[in-house]
């Protein structure tokens, strides 16, 4: 299935992140009050600098400290998108700051925001129309190695042959 809105991604990075197990490592957020309650209990530290997250199958945020695997952060299990996001007070609540699909574990497609915005859109905090940085993922047809596109160079990093327009690291579950 071609990716897009509520596309299953799976896990596509190191095997040894898989195989190390350990249960998921981020918290869900399925509530305004949890995700404030979450966010109350960081420190300064943690608040000023983005936190990793991702989005399960039933469409809830989890989030862990930035340098937290995806991997770990989502169980292990098949996500919806995956990435990076920052925050802000604004008013009496939270927005988005910044937000990306870097995820070299999972490698969304950019056609995963509307897993996103949902998923914040649920827990009450403001956010932008789209990703604040979007993350180009290839799969090379040649050497079978994940790249990031560039400004929009879609020539694999590794062997230098030509990536697809499409998007292609998993060709998986949907």
């Amino acid at each position: 299935m071609a990716p897009g809105p509520g596309r299953a991604y799976r896990y596509v990075g190191p095997p040894e992140l898989w195989r190390r197990g350990g249960g998921p490592g981020g918290q869900l957020l399925r509530t305004s009050a949890e995700f404030a309650a979450w966010m109350g209990a960081r420190t300064a530290a943690e608040l000023a600098e983005p936190f990793t997250f991702t989005v399960g199958l039933a469409g809830f945020l989890r989030l862990a400290p930035r340098r937290s695997e995806h991997v770990d952060c989502a169980g292990g299990a098949l996500v919806l998108s995956a990435g990076e996001v920052g925050f802000r007070r604004e008013g009496g609540g939270w927005a988005v700051e910044e937000v990306s699909n870097q995820s070299t574990g999972y490698c969304p497609d950019v056609a995963s925001w509307p897993a996103v915005a949902a998923a914040l859109d649920r827990i009450g905090v403001h956010r932008p129309g789209g990703f604040t940085h979007e993350v180009v993922f290839r799969r090379c047809p040649g050497c079978g190695r994940n790249n990031i596109v560039r400004e929009g160079h879609f020539v694999c990093v590794f062997c230098d042959d030509d990536l697809p327009a499409y998007w292609n690291v998993d060709g998986g579950v949907s």
